[in-house]
Order: structure tokens, then sequence, then C-alpha cells
């Protein structure tokens, strides 16, 4: 692994952590953190051993990002969810892709099921309230308040998925 290389995977493991915290603390994933990821990407992607491989992860984030904007639009994902899964989708590339679409789904309905609990409901009960109170009229899907914070299993199922092959 080269310097270059190491540093993009480190600020991108930060850049991910960054964006489970903000949407546990405010349900909102800034778009300066999907944007720079996404710059950061290339520095990444160089030593990637063809053009085959980086055309692929082009292609299956495209895929995602289309499927996402479709969920997005019937109310079923936020905006933040799809564009920081898009990403996350690029980083893993057409290898990781399956295993990062299927480890997000189980980390989030773990999450959901978290947060049914007491123990998520006093967590989440401090987070819950600035949008609450924004989202009193019910979303597209039909459901009242702002739903799970997707973000956190997004942001944990890339990690696991991407820092173990960059170190072993």
């Amino acid at each position: 692994m080269t310097i270059v290389h190491g540093i993009a995977v480190a600020a991108f493991a930060a850049l991910m952590a960054t964006a489970a915290v903000e949407d546990f603390r405010r349900y909102t994933i800034p778009n300066w953190l999907t944007l720079s990821a996404c710059v950061l990407w290339p520095a990444f992607a160089v030593p990637s051993p063809s053009l085959a491989a980086t055309l692929g992860a082009l292609g299956c984030a495209l895929a995602v990002f289309i499927v996402g904007a479709l969920l997005f639009a019937r109310g079923y994902l936020g905006g933040g969810d799809v564009k920081l899964l898009a990403v996350a989708v690029l980083w893993a590339g057409p290898a990781g892709t399956p295993t990062l679409l299927i480890l997000t789904g189980i980390l989030g309905g773990v999450l959901a099921l978290v947060m049914l609990s007491p123990l998520g409901a006093y967590l989440f009960a401090g987070a819950r309230a600035p949008v609450a109170a924004s989202a009193a009229a019910p979303s597209a899907a039909g459901s009242a308040g702002p739903g799970v914070p997707y973000g956190i299993a997004i942001a944990a199922a890339t990690l696991i998925v991407i820092l173990p092959p960059q170190f072993g």
C-alpha cells in the first residue's frame, strides 16, 4: 500500500465514521461527506489492477444510486443514505458490492430492532427530538417520524468490507 493509498483509506474511514455520527445525531448525512469520499476515491482506485475493475466500481455505484433514487422517490430511503450507499459501493467495487449490500441490510435490521428496544428508545430519544418536530407529516411510505438512521449501518458495513483487505 502506497502512502497516498493509505491516507485515502484512513480519510475515507474517518468520513464514514463521521457520517454515522451525524446520522445518529441529526438524521442527516451532510453532502460534503459524500462529496469528499468521491473526491478521495481516485487515490484509492489508482493502484487498481485493471481498468475493468475501476469501470465496474463506477457501474455498480451508478446502479445502486439509480435504485436508491427510486426508493427515495417512494419514501423508503433518505437522500443522504442513497448517496452514502452509492459512494460506499464505489469504494467496495464489484467484488465487494454484494457483501456490502447484504451486510448493510443485516446491520440495518439489527439497528431497527435496537431502536425498538428500551435501550434504543433511550439512546435515540435525544437524537430524534429535533427531527420529530419537523417531521410531523408522514412520509411517502406512510410512516410518521424520521425512521432508522441507516447511515450508521451503511458506514459500519462499509468499514467492515473495505478495511480488512487493506491491511491483510
